[in-house]
């Protein structure tokens, strides 16, 4: 074997290594507008590549050892399978989306598992023969077996964590999940291409891998394409982009008097760039009952920026606002089609919890509405979590939590420990519904939570008035027994919560199916 031959049989092994990683993170990615990012969603996407890997090793080494020609011949099968899990890739870029509404009939844990399935245990099978392949066709002696087996496995790991630096800090950042599949496809027929034409000249080969490139490149193209034309009938699309936490999108429904905020295809807010003013009761229940519930605000901490209504409606009140938000892609959003003025607002890209930690700062109010896709990102709803909020309340001061919820009896276990766990913190804790969903906790060192100042209801958008004033009169209670006290060390919330965050992410995948 030549030594150009070697080493390009060494690249290849790192470039299918990359991809391989590259698919299993974006694989839950582009998946995750329609299926969440639960650990559901992540458990079948690690389980489908697992069992797809275990499959492509063991097909693999039977494959190889059953070639009787030279080992040649026995690399075009295996670069033909790259090819094959390549085209299968752009296919992906296609039926994500029908695939996706498909398994929304399930169960969460069923229809993640059967999309990861359909979608990427083909091509990752296929891209896992890679290894037994090489290891046969680069060993010349049971001497060197060991050698081959080890470098072959250091060089394609070298290329995984390659492929998992590129697929999180450049690839998803700044590209969309389509493309970033397409490139991946690319890269890989690329390398097919370079073996067939410099070390199997067959012409009739080359023709067929030319013929299979074509058409993957075809199906990719058109994938693309798809995923940047306009979605929506009875809406315009305003904006979209990727970002490292969901794809973020601003429509706007014909008559120009709501505009709607969307992450990973979940309604954010809506807003009346009319009126400029939210079409959310959350908007008006998270800031009234701040006003409502403490003596005195000088100083809020809004954990969560959103498109910045809160904030910003603090701010224009003379209140300092501090701001930590996670997601950077979402300023521009604020800023352009949502009125916010970052300039009034103290604001820090960062985690919420690291900005907990490490405040000095004392506040009048915190205000939690920290959303990641259909949930709030659970290590901001323990006790260790409320702990830090406490410690940097002041003296009568309030955190008021933004949250879906259900308080029906085997529904009810995410706001039951909710409730459990910021009592095992706060002296007094109030819980707000609306009957919609919406459930809002406001909890302090207050001995006893009072209303000192209702909110002006004559300020609230029609739309959502009726709503505001409801979930301010509707007092809700939960049953202890149902729930548990959450903590960094247990949080089973995303496993007992699975069907409401279910329903709530089906119904709003419909909705917006429907726009």
């Amino acid at each position: 074997m030549s030594k150009g031959l070697r080493r390009y049989l060494y690249f290849s092994a790192s470039i299918t290594g990359a991809a391989i990683m590259i698919i299993e993170i974006l694989g839950a990615k582009m998946l995750a507008p329609f299926v969440g990012t639960s650990h559901f969603v992540w458990t079948a996407q690690i389980a489908v590549t697992l069992v797809a890997l275990a499959t492509g090793y063991y097909v693999g080494g039977r494959w190889v050892d059953g070639s009787r020609g030279h080992r040649l011949p026995a690399l075009g099968r295996l670069y033909a399978c790259i090819l094959l899990a390549a085209i299968y890739l752009t296919l992906t870029i296609v039926v994500v989306e029908p695939v996706a509404y498909w398994c929304l009939k399930f169960q969460l844990a069923m229809g993640s598992l059967l999309a990861s399935g359909f979608l990427f245990f083909v091509p990752l099978a296929l891209l896992a023969m890679t290894g037994p392949f090489l290891v046969r066709v680069l060993t010349t002696s049971l001497e060197t077996v060991g050698g081959n087996i080890g470098r072959l496995t250091a060089i394609s790991t070298l290329g995984s964590v390659v492929g998992t630096v590129l697929i999180g800090y450049v690839l998803i950042p700044f590209l969309p999940n389509s493309m970033t599949m397409y490139l991946t496809a690319g890269s890989l027929m690329a390398l097919v291409a370079g073996y067939f034409l410099v070390w199997a000249r067959s012409p009739s080969t080359q023709v067929g891998v030319a013929m299979g490139i074509a058409l993957g490149l075809l199906l990719g193209y058109g994938g693309t394409t798809q995923e940047n034309r306009p979605r929506f009938t009875t809406v315009d699309e305003l904006y979209r982009t990727n970002s490292n936490f969901g794809v973020l999108q601003v429509v706007q429904n014909k008559r120009g008097d709501k505009r709607i905020y969307l992450n990973d295809y979940l309604v954010q807010n809506t807003y009346d760039p009319i009126q400029r003013k939210s079409m959310a009761i959350f908007t008006y229940l998270l800031h009234g009952l701040a006003h409502a519930y403490t003596p005195r605000l000088q100083d809020v901490l809004c954990i969560g920026l959103g498109v910045g209504i809160v904030p910003s409606q603090f701010a224009r009140e003379g209140i300092k606002v501090d701001v930590v938000e996670i997601n950077p892609a979402v300023v521009k959003v604020a800023e352009k089609f949502f009125d916010c003025e970052i300039g009034k607002l103290n604001l820090t890209i960062g985690d919420g919890r690291y900005a907990i930690r490490h405040s000095e700062k004392q506040y009048d109010a915190i205000i939690l509405d920290a959303f990641l896709g259909d949930a709030s990102p659970s290590h901001l709803m323990s006790k260790e979590a409320f702990r830090g909020m406490q410690r940097i309340l002041r003296t009568n001061g309030t955190l008021v939590i933004n949250s879906f919820g259900d308080f029906t009896q085997g529904r009810d276990f995410f706001t039951a420990s909710l409730d459990q766990t910021l009592r095992s913190v706060f002296r007094s804790v109030r819980i707000h519904a609306a009957g919609n969903g919406n459930v809002f906790f406001v909890a302090s060192d207050q001995p006893d939570l009072q209303i000192i100042a209702p909110p002006d209801f004559q300020e609230v958008h029609s739309s959502c008035r009726q709503s505001a004033q409801d979930a301010l009169a509707g007092l809700a209670q939960t049953n202890p027994k149902h729930g548990v006290v959450i903590s960094d060390d247990y949080n089973p919330v995303e496993f007992y919560d699975a069907p409401n965050r279910e329903q709530h992410r089906r119904s709003l995948a419909q909705y917006i199916r429907s726009l």
